[in-house]
């Protein structure tokens, strides 16, 4: 009898406590309402299964209980209760299982009119691409993955050169505007969960899966990964803003696209850019008519013409500024210097070459070369040592704002003095940094797992790398002045 209230009493616990916890799904913030539904839909089923077994076994032990002298009746089998038991098994399978096949294929079926998002992932980490003007994403592949190119698009398809890169952990969308969402891992595997949204799908290497939502709802609602995919598993996180349409164009407009990004890449340095620009002035036979050493000639001499104020033909005054070289390399009788003879053809060079000879012309005067100055290498240094940390994946564990992650923070890390594993303690200058880049475990710090891989940059690429943790340094070292976020 004790056994039988015990079960009952199970039944009735785990029917309230079903009914009055506080432990419920979050409100659907987008129009997968039907995810629900066919959530409900299964835990009834199981839960009139569950109570109807328990019940039953309730009365069982009451019904046939020990009792002195009562044998019992011994039933190889029965056909009516064996056909039951398939009818009513199979139509709860049957009833779990239909509504969630109907609702996949709506979730995999797009409307037309659904606009396009790809998330890529990567350990730990969330990377957005959105298609440009021409509503096409172009081809991407892990084969194209490299410095400056995270998310390895194909380069040479014109297709991809207008899509939008958001190289963060952020994403935006518009509210009651249907969305595709394609997936796509470079590692291992992952899963993209938005709770709130119903969203949720494996991302498999090698392989890129879908399935689109409509954001009903105004708000900042949490990315997760729901695979495990390592140590940092659980620090991979995300957040999707659900904002109006004029808020969402006005965001997407102020992120680069793939074109942009590649021609930051390609811009050159400063001394390869003056380097260019001498080869076209030679090769354009500008150094007949511009003298470079301040002496007479056909035209204007390029010694200090930069920053200057000329005296134009007409009597009017102008400063030799970089609109006023181009215009003068591009139309040549617009604005013509006093003294010197219309005798200049018009040049069509590219913007590049434009640019390199201007900076050309820039460096021999000194109001050029204090301008060109601080152009200087560090600030490029950093930037590429950034988008080397973000293609190898560096910021999934080290932070970059003081935050906990997986290894150290390379907030304030540089100049610091850490304490190692072992107990002693080392400050965190070049040489330490070189050495954790591409020998991690040689010196592992107090509190972090020896998870880092090794990574093989050449010179240029390490140097850039120290660059960009140098630039987060709370304090710079060698000047023994607080310079937060500035590169030493």
């Amino acid at each position: 009898m004790a056994i039988a209230i015990i079960l009952v009493l199970v039944v009735v616990a785990s029917v309230l406590f079903h009914l009055l916890a506080p432990w419920h799904m979050t409100p659907a913030a987008s129009n997968w309402g039907s995810i629900d539904t066919t959530l409900l839909i299964t835990l009834v089923i199981t839960g009139i299964f569950f109570i109807a077994i328990t019940v039953f076994m309730a009365v069982a032990v009451i019904r046939f209980r020990h009792r002195q002298g009562a044998r019992a009746h011994y039933q190889p089998e029965s056909r009516k209760l064996e056909g039951w038991l398939i009818i009513l098994t199979s139509l709860g399978i049957i009833g779990m299982l239909a509504p969630g096949l109907v609702v996949y294929n709506d979730f995999v079926q797009v409307p037309h009119d659904a606009s396009q998002l790809e998330v890529v992932a990567q350990q730990w980490q969330w990377s957005f691409r959105f298609p440009g003007q021409d509503g096409k994403l172009g081809r991407s592949d892990v084969k194209w993955v490299e410095p400056g190119n995270a998310l390895g698009l194909d380069r040479k398809d014109p297709a991809g050169q207008d899509d939008v890169l958001v190289m963060s952990n952020e994403v935006r969308l518009p509210i009651d505007r249907p969305v595709q969402v394609l997936l796509r891992s470079k590692d291992v595997l992952h899963d993209f969960y938005v709770p709130q949204m119903r969203a949720k799908m494996d991302m498999v290497p090698g392989m890129v899966s879908h399935f689109w939502f409509t954001p009903t709802r105004l708000g900042k609602f949490e990315i997760l990964c729901a695979e495990f995919c390592g140590l940092g598993h659980y620090n991979m996180r995300g957040h999707l803003i659900v904002e109006q349409q004029g808020a969402f164009d006005q965001w997407l407009a102020g992120q680069p696209t793939f074109a942009q990004t590649l021609a930051r890449i390609a811009a050159p340095s400063q001394d390869s850019l003056l380097e260019k620009g001498r080869q076209l002035v030679d090769s354009h036979g500008c150094r007949a008519c511009h003298s470079q050493d301040g002496s007479a000639s056909l035209g204007p001499g390029w010694k200090d013409l930069y920053g200057r104020t000329e005296l134009l033909v007409d009597g009017s005054r102008v400063q030799v500024d970089e609109a006023y070289l181009k215009e003068s390399i591009l139309e040549p009788q617009a604005r013509l210097a006093q003294g010197y003879p219309p005798v200049m053809v018009a040049y069509t060079f590219t913007q590049d070459e434009l640019a390199a000879v201007v900076a050309f012309i820039k460096s021999l005067s000194a109001v050029g070369q204090t301008e060109q100055a601080p152009a200087g290498t560090p600030d490029e240094l950093v930037t590429q040592g950034q988008r080397l940390a973000e293609s190898l994946g560096c910021l999934a564990c080290h932070s970059v704002d003081g935050s906990q992650g997986v290894g150290p923070s390379w907030q304030g890390l540089y100049g610091k003095t850490q304490t190692l594993a072992d107990g002693s303690r080392i400050k965190a200058d070049e040489g330490y940094l070189r050495e954790s880049v591409l020998r991690p475990g040689a010196a592992i710090v107090k509190g972090y797992a020896a998870v880092m891989p090794t990574f093989t940059p050449n010179d240029k690429e390490l140097d850039a790398l120290i660059a960009f943790i140098k630039s987060k340094a709370a304090v710079d070292v060698d000047a023994g002045k607080v310079e937060s976020g500035k590169s030493p």
